[in-house]
């Protein structure tokens, strides 16, 4: 895959059984590399009413994901399946404690397209509060339309 790339990210989070599931997309240019049988997928992104950016780094392999974001928003997430990582996440609106359980992380490569898939039961301060599901698809930029991983 070439060092310039499209990020499709795609995240849905249920709350609860009887409501319907919130899904957010964003779409990114940046850039990828591999080293060390890990793929970096890096990217830049803006939250409504900041002018500054968040800088992301996600480092991928079979068993694990790690997400870096310095900026506005700063936390080090890590899904890993079978376990629950607590980190806290520092945003402009104040500072919470999180826990992330990963049930199923997939990490799926061909030539030209990179896709990631982790399910996950998301805790604020020791509550859970939704089960998500992060899609993200790379591919290399000018390869066509995006996809999405179900």
């Amino acid at each position: 895959m070439t060092k310039e790339v499209l990020i499709t990210i795609k995240g849905l989070q249920t709350l609860n059984q009887e409501e319907e599931a919130t899904e957010l997309v964003m779409v990114v240019v940046g850039s990828y590399y591999h080293r060390n049988g890990c793929h970096f997928i890096v990217y830049d992104e803006v939250m409504e009413e900041f002018q500054e950016v968040t800088h992301n780094i996600v480092k991928a392999k079979d068993d694990a994901v790690e997400v870096r974001k310095k900026g506005v928003a700063n936390v080090h997430m890590v899904f890993e399946e079978q376990k629950k990582n607590v980190t806290f996440y520092n945003t402009p609106f104040g500072n919470m404690q999180m826990g992330l359980s990963a049930t199923k992380i997939s990490v799926n490569e061909t030539a030209e397209n990179l896709d990631i898939v982790i399910d996950y039961a998301l805790e604020i301060n020791e509550e859970h509060v939704a089960d998500c599901c992060l899609n993200m698809n790379v591919k290399a930029k000018g390869a066509g339309d995006f996809s999405l991983s179900s």
